[in-house]
């Protein structure tokens, strides 16, 4: 019963993903007939706005390194969160664990 459970669940999580992306419709170009992008990611976004309201603006400092492509962004990007995310999942799991040794202690001194 217990392998069910765990196959339905993942099902759901699988469709809960997938299904708004293809309920997504692309919309119609903007007013000046350039294509509306969808995903156009938010620092794209702050750069355009910041190009409309202060053209003059100049960036305080360049990037270190600059990704070959935008695959390669998306990887760092992904790997960052990816390594994060391990991160404060061992935090979680020493802390979790430390707290049952203790447990585990207190009970046998007190006996």
């Amino acid at each position: 019963m217990k392998r069910y459970q765990n196959m339905l669940m993942m099902t759901a999580v699988v469709l809960l993903l997938a299904i708004p992306l293809f309920m997504i419709r692309k919309p119609a170009p903007g007013t000046d007939g350039k294509e509306v992008k969808i995903f156009q990611g938010a620092d794209d976004q702050t750069k355009d706005v910041i190009g409309k309201l202060a053209p003059g603006y100049k960036p305080w400092f360049k990037p270190i390194m600059e990704p070959p492509s935008g695959e390669i962004g998306s990887l760092l990007f992904a790997l960052q969160a990816a390594l994060g995310a391990g991160f404060i999942g061992y935090y979680l799991g020493i802390s979790v664990t430390r707290a049952k040794i203790r447990r585990e202690l207190d009970k046998g001194a007190e006996c």
